[in-house]
């Protein structure tokens, strides 16, 4: 955050600033004119925004990519304004159809409850507990009943609701459409009413629900909020968004160690991605060390293990950064083992084992033909030799052991009692 910034209020900081400030990383803001004359209100009347981020709890398990948009809401609250933090656990029993092709399963209450109640303990490694407003939105949806949903219904058209991409492409298509689908970006929408929210941010994928907002907030006689939207991050890969599904994401609850050395894998023009939509260097500071880069006045690992240790630091604390920077130098750098060492013991035989069959036991392959593939694509180390022979076998003596290697960062050893 900018450094003649502080934490108490929103008079510390120019209505300019700010907004210069919280445009960082954003994709568009609806409209930039209207947020400037929020901030300036906000500054002359000493009274903070509110600004609104709903969550579906269908997927609890939070990944870096869903952190581009919680960041945002900390750099407001950093400007002093009120973040609420609204996990949908009445909308996730509709089921956001952003992006869907069919429609979505829906979630029973004991699930979105079990969901919302992990989402509540991750977001805290990133906003400020005490400045954040945790609601609940069956709170207010939950009252509304029958005659209140057909009046909010009445407040938008079908024909607006078709002009969503993905409705117009399932109509076309001869695709199913629940009607309750379409009570989704509404209810989303009241969420707004009902928090009389000032700013409603969400990802590029949610700028048509974000927008229904304000319309529907003009029909409930209110100020329309303004529409920040953030960016979708790209993978490991670089190609696809950050996905659990793809296998490209860094899982704010994975080790230390294993963030530490996702983040190292980046690519080094996908690090000044990192950089700018997930730490709070300004953009500023971010062009000057990649103008070093350039210059070669840096070596851009060293810019990507400065990355790899903020991010580490924001989820697991300073010192398990420090951790996880010196083992991966270890590693990687003097290929050394690892201090810690995942333990496994088996019985031992009188018969040789085959190593796929070993690597799938040990759960460092998912099938024995997976396991091959690593073998002759040498990704698979025993006691510091790569192995090249899909056929290898090892004794099973009693009190025996070896030390396994698949990949870059997977360590086991085997000991056979």
């Amino acid at each position: 955050m900018p450094k003649s910034a502080s934490r108490t209020g929103t008079s510390f900081l120019p209505p300019q600033e700010q907004l210069e400030y919280l445009r960082k990383g954003a994709v568009d803001i609806i409209r930039g004119e209207e947020l400037l004359g929020k901030l300036q209100r906000a500054f002359k009347e000493k009274a903070p925004l509110t600004v609104k981020v709903g969550f579906d709890p269908s997927a609890p398990d939070l990944h870096l990519g869903h952190t581009v948009v919680i960041r945002k809401m900390k750099h407001f609250q950093d400007m002093g304004h009120r973040v609420v933090f609204v996990i949908g656990d009445f909308t996730g029993m509709i089921g956001d159809p952003t992006g869907q092709s069919k429609t979505r399963p829906v979630l029973t209450k004991e699930q979105v409850k079990k969901n919302a109640e992990t989402y509540k303990k991750q977001v805290f490694k990133i906003l400020h507990p005490k400045k954040t407003v945790i609601e609940f939105n069956s709170r207010w949806l939950g009252k509304l009943g029958a005659a209140g949903f057909i009046q909010l219904a009445s407040k938008y058209t079908v024909a607006r609701i078709l002009e969503r991409d993905d409705f117009a492409k399932r109509y076309k298509g001869g695709m199913p459409i629940g009607l309750h689908e379409f009570l989704y970006p509404l209810a989303q929408a009241y969420d707004s009413v009902a928090l009389k929210a000032d700013v409603e941010m969400g990802g590029t994928d949610q700028t048509f629900n974000l927008l229904v907002g304000r319309e529907v907030m003009r029909e409930y006689g209110l100020e329309p909020q303004v529409v920040l939207t953030m960016p979708l991050l790209e993978g490991l890969d670089g190609v696809e968004k950050m996905s659990k599904s793809l296998g490209n994401y860094v899982g704010i609850n994975e080790p230390p160690r294993e963030i530490y050395g996702k983040v190292m894998s980046l690519s080094d023009a996908l690090m000044w991605r990192y950089w700018e939509l997930l730490t709070d260097a300004t953009l500023s500071e971010i062009a000057a060390m990649r103008q070093r880069v350039e210059a070669g006045e840096l070596h851009p690992k060293q810019a990507k293990s400065d990355l790899a240790r903020l991010i580490v630091a924001d989820y697991h604390g300073e010192k398990a950064a420090r951790e996880a920077a010196s083992e991966f130098e270890k590693i990687f750098a003097r290929r050394e083992t690892p201090e810690e060492v995942r333990e496994v013991r088996l019985p031992s035989a009188d018969q040789r084992i085959w190593v796929p069959k070993l690597l799938v036991t040990l759960g460092m392959a998912k099938s024995n033909g997976e396991a091959r593939r690593l073998i002759e694509q040498g990704g698979v180390s025993l006691d510091g030799e790569r192995l090249s022979d899909p056929s290898h076998e090892i004794p099973a003596a009693p009190s025996s052991s070896c030390l396994i290697k698949v990949g870059k960062r997977h360590f086991v050893r085997v000991r056979f009692d």
